[in-house]
C-alpha cells in the first residue's frame, strides 16, 4: 500500500471496476483483500518456482490509442529469467519481424503477462511495464536458454506492479506431447514387460 487510498490491486481495480463490483455485490470481499495490502508485488519462492516451469506465455501490450495487442512467448523451462525481487527478463527472437509489441513499448510501456499451468490448473496475472533493450549484446546473450534453436534479436525487461494468481475454475486439464509420449511409451514397455511374463508363464505350463 502506498499511501492511504491506494492499494496494489489498483492496477487492476479502477474506479470503475470498484463500481460494478460494487453493484454486482463482490466489492466487500476485494475490500478486505486491499485490507490486507492488495496485491503481490514482489517475486516469492512459490512465482519463482511456478515461471522457473513454464515453456509459453502470453505477454499483452497496448499503442498509444490503447488498442491492445497480445503475442505468446515460448522456449524451454527457464527461458523466463527472474532478475530480482521484481525484474523479469527473456531473450525476444527473431519472428516475423512485424515489431508489434515493440511499437506498443515505444509509445506505451504497460504491460501484463499471463502465465497457464494447463496440467495443474493454474494461471498467474502479472501486471507492469517492460522496455525493449537493444544495444545489450551480452544481455540478450545471458538470457539465451542453452542449446535453444532460436536467433535473439534483442532482450525484454519487465518490472512488476502487482501480481496475482486465479482460481482453477473452468481451466481445462491439457498436457504437453512430450509429457504424453513419454507416459505412453513407458506404458508400453510396461506391457512388453508383462506380456513377456505371460509368455513365459504358458511356456512352463504346457512343459
Amino acid at each position: 500500500m502506498t499511501n492511504a487510498a491506494t492499494f496494489s490491486s489498483d492496477v487492476a481495480f479502477t474506479p470503475a471496476v470498484k463500481a460494478i463490483q460494487a453493484r454486482k455485490g463482490s466489492r466487500g470481499g476485494y475490500a478486505h483483500m486491499e485490507d490486507g495490502g492488495g496485491f503481490r508485488t514482489e517475486i516469492d519462492p512459490s512465482l519463482a518456482a511456478f515461471i522457473g516451469e513454464q515453456t509459453s506465455f502470453f505477454l499483452a501490450t497496448a499503442n498509444a490509442d490503447g488498442q491492445p495487442y497480445i503475442q505468446h512467448r515460448g522456449g524451454p523451462p527457464g527461458f523466463i529469467k527472474i532478475l530480482d525481487k521484481t525484474t523479469l527478463a527473456f531473450a525476444d527472437y527473431r519472428g516475423n519481424r512485424q515489431y508489434i509489441t515493440q511499437g506498443n513499448l515505444s509509445e506505451n510501456p504497460k504491460a501484463y503477462i499471463f502465465l497457464i499451468d494447463y496440467v495443474n490448473r493454474r494461471r498467474i496475472k502479472i501486471w507492469g511495464e517492460a522496455r525493449v533493450v537493444e544495444d545489450d549484446a551480452a544481455l540478450t546473450t545471458s538470457l539465451m536458454p542453452k542449446d535453444y534453436k532460436a536467433k535473439p534479436e534483442q532482450a525484454i525487461l519487465f518490472k512488476i506492479t502487482a501480481w496475482d494468481s486465479n482460481c482453477p475454475q473452468h481451466i481445462p486439464m491439457k498436457f504437453d506431447a512430450a509429457d504424453v509420449a513419454t507416459a505412453i511409451a513407458a506404458r508400453d514397455e510396461r506391457i512388453a514387460e508383462l506380456e513377456a511374463e505371460v509368455a513365459l508363464l504358458k511356456l512352463r505350463t504346457t512343459t
